[in-house]
């Protein structure tokens, strides 16, 4: 009779001791004195300096890059989806005032490889250097029967700090302020199934691809790393007349920006007031998508909404600009 071991049943303790040992170097390039332990123990170790807050609140997000991985499969190239964990959880928490602590990830797939686990952590090790947010510990997962054959899935949480009084929540937010668009850099982590099934199933196309429009190839756009907006909202945050941020994810511009509202408000939105990006053309084109579900499912080219007061959008706007952020304003606050 054979021996039933792990090995066979298709879990490699080999492998796993491989790619946590890889994991360990990368984190390590992102901390900091407050990271008090090495990554290997049962929990990160984060000392936060209370000293500095009078009432410290503790913002957290979790999230995914979506069926982003599978573009990422037939690309071969895995860091860039590190980035996009990464930063899209930045943006979270950011947007509500906090700033960046520590991060964790959680990789799991029917069979781990070692070189794809390293490229994925490596953009997140490089992500959380941006950010300035340590990468304090993660899962490494192996689970064959659970996921299909070459498949694996990527997430990350994220823990942020925030004075009480500095959180942005939207409170603020009256009639007549003026909503400014600060643009995303295509696709960020979303609408990927619907892009899959436009250019994989319905169309011909490959990722290799040629798009004149862009000057890419398909791949190349539909890689494009979610953009951090770390280095505005940390200049902005604190401004006179800002009154909300929303991050553009999924359900695109309207339903994001609605959850600052309070009951009775409502957004007027200028749908002309910006080029959308030749990506979504060729999206809405190939798959015969209708303006209305655009929309709700793509951040059409804008990545944040700024919600200020109307006398003061042009310094944010020339905030915008001094961070080489485009930015424009596509339209106002408005009484239902």
């Amino acid at each position: 009779m054979t021996q039933v071991t792990y090995e066979n049943a298709g879990v490699s303790r080999e492998v796993s001791e491989n790619a946590k040992d890889s994991i360990k170097a990368f984190a390590r390039t992102t901390h900091s004195k407050n990271v008090l332990k090495e990554t290997g123990l049962f929990s990160g170790f984060y000392a936060l300096d209370f000293k500095k807050f009078k009432r410290p609140v503790l913002a957290s997000s979790i999230d995914g890059v979506g069926t982003k991985v599978k573009i990422a499969q037939m690309m071969g190239v895995y860091d860039s989806i590190g980035r996009d964990l990464v930063n899209h959880c930045v943006n979270d928490i950011m947007v509500c005032g906090a700033e960046p602590l520590f991060f964790l990830d959680y990789l799991a797939a029917d069979k781990l490889h070692v070189n794809v686990i390293e490229e994925i952590v490596k953009g997140i090790s490089v992500a959380c250097k941006d950010a300035g947010c340590a990468l304090i510990g993660g899962e490494t997962a192996e689970m064959p029967g659970v996921y299909a054959p070459d498949n694996f899935d990527v997430a990350g949480s994220i823990v942020g700090v925030v004075e009480f009084d500095e959180i942005i929540d939207g409170k603020q937010i009256k009639p007549g302020d003026c909503l400014i668009g600060v643009a995303s850099n295509g696709l960020h982590t979303n609408g990927y199934s619907l892009v899959r099934k436009v250019f994989f199933e319905k169309s011909d196309y490959s990722v290799t691809t040629p798009l004149e429009e862009t000057q890419s190839t398909l791949g190349e756009e539909l890689l494009r790393v979610h953009l951090s907006y770390h280095r505005l909202i940390g200049k902005i945050k604190s401004s006179e007349g800002l009154h909300g941020i929303a991050h553009i994810t999924g359900g695109g511009i309207v339903d994001n920006t609605s959850r600052l509202l309070r009951e009775g408000l409502d957004l007027q939105i200028d749908w002309s007031a910006w080029e959308i990006q030749p990506i979504f053309k060729i999206i809405q084109k190939e798959g015969n998508i209708s303006d209305s579900e655009m929309r709700d499912v793509f951040n059409l080219g804008v990545g944040l909404v700024l919600i200020v007061d109307t006398n003061t959008a042009e310094s944010f706007l020339g905030a915008c600009r001094n961070l080489d952020e485009q930015a424009f304003v596509i339209g106002s606050i408005i009484n239902k």
